[in-house]
């Protein structure tokens, strides 16, 4: 049985990991510490709100106090760290919270494990940090894809931040002996994503006839991997990965994302197609009116330091850890796809305040109220 912190636990990435978790795992116990900022939805958590092994604090990951008090008071034994601004556009505009939360609050958790499980009687633990492939920099087109090797080279303050936060975790693990695994993965998507990344973002600006704003030449290339994948992978690592290495978890899939937003529009016309009564929810959608969906995209002014290309090496991870990705892209879009269709008043709920003034000022796009 174990007994997890799971930090971040109520945006995306993180709530799916406890979903994913509580199914699998039903008699452990999950604690799921997090400020709830914009990105963090209590929402996310209703599938496990009743759950017995589970519960929710909401607390800075900076108060390391309260940190180590979760940690004696609840007996955790290992620290899943998800929490994170994580978005390279808001760490253009302000690199400031990225530096305060990925640092500050990385170095803040990893005091409160050492205290708590390395100084007096040793307990046995490990702490889990989740990291990005964008610590490694940007491929040329025919470049050999990141493996755990790569030196590292981060373009945007999102990227340098993670990239503190991981050699804070491996000082940690080489200094004072705190069992740590860390795991780079490529863009995640999935269910409870915070619009303001591409396939939400895309799907969402259908439904309500925005423009799908495409960087540049929208040729830059990612490697896609389903969020469910994503939470396997981090079991595996907390299974069978060695403390004290790093493993990365990618997708197995790159895309160029112009390519990708063009798969999106034809998955969400064949639903309009197959389901008449998502004409009447969604009017204004471009497949209601027998457009296609493609009509929105727009090409935008790139961004400040815009990497052209990730690609992940999963070598390591399927010789140590026996892991490879399930969820191809396409059944892995269409299930995101639905999954938005399924769950508007989700969404819309989200689709408000803060978020649509940034979506505002960032693409200059008038948003209808929702």
């Amino acid at each position: 049985m174990r007994r997890l912190l799971v930090t971040g636990g109520a945006g995306f990435i993180g709530c799916n990991f406890v979903h994913y978790w509580l199914r699998k795992y039903p008699g452990d116990r999950v604690v799921v510490l997090d400020a709830l900022t914009y990105a963090g939805n209590p929402r996310n958590l209703d599938p496990v709100r009743d759950h017995p092994g589970f519960r929710f604090v909401k607390g800075d990951i900076c108060d390391t106090a309260l940190v180590e008090s979760l940690l004696r008071e609840e007996q955790l034994d290992t620290i899943v760290h998800f929490a994170a601004e994580s978005h390279v556009d808001r760490s253009i505009l302000g690199p400031d919270a990225f530096v305060q939360t990925n640092v500050v609050g990385t170095h803040a958790l990893l005091r409160a494990a050492r205290s708590v499980w390395l100084d007096g009687a040793r307990v046995p633990h490990r702490f889990h940090h989740v990291s990005t492939d964008e610590v490694y920099g940007a491929l040329g087109p025919g470049d050999p894809p990141f493996s755990e090797s790569t030196p590292y080279a981060p373009n945007s303050p999102y990227a340098a931040s993670k990239a503190a936060s991981d050699h804070l975790v491996r000082a940690y693990n080489r200094t004072y002996g705190l069992e740590t695994t860390i795991s780079n993965c490529s863009n995640n998507y999935g269910p409870y994503q915070f619009p303001e990344k591409l396939i939400s973002l895309v799907i969402l600006n259908i439904l309500e006839s925005r423009a799908l704003p495409i960087y540049g030449d929208g040729l830059q290339v990612r490697d896609w991997l389903y969020v469910e994948d994503h939470c396997a992978g981090i079991d595996r690592i907390l299974e069978l990965g060695r403390s004290g290495e790093t493993y990365n978890i990618g997708g197995n899939c790159e895309v160029a994302n112009i390519d990708l937003v063009r798969r999106l529009c034809g998955i969400v016309d064949e639903q309009f197609r197959v389901e008449p009564a998502l004409k009447t929810r969604f009017p204004l959608a471009p497949p209601s009116r027998g457009e296609p969906s493609e009509s929105l995209i727009t090409f935008v002014r790139d961004r400040p330091s815009h990497d052209r290309r990730y690609a992940i090496d999963m070598s390591k991870a399927r010789r140590e850890l026996q892991f490879v990705p399930a969820v191809s892209l396409e059944d892995g879009l269409r299930r995101v796809v639905r999954w938005y269709l399924d769950n508007e008043a989700w969404w819309r709920g989200v689709l408000s305040g803060e978020y649509r003034s940034w979506l505002n000022l960032q693409y200059g796009f008038e948003l209808r109220a929702v």
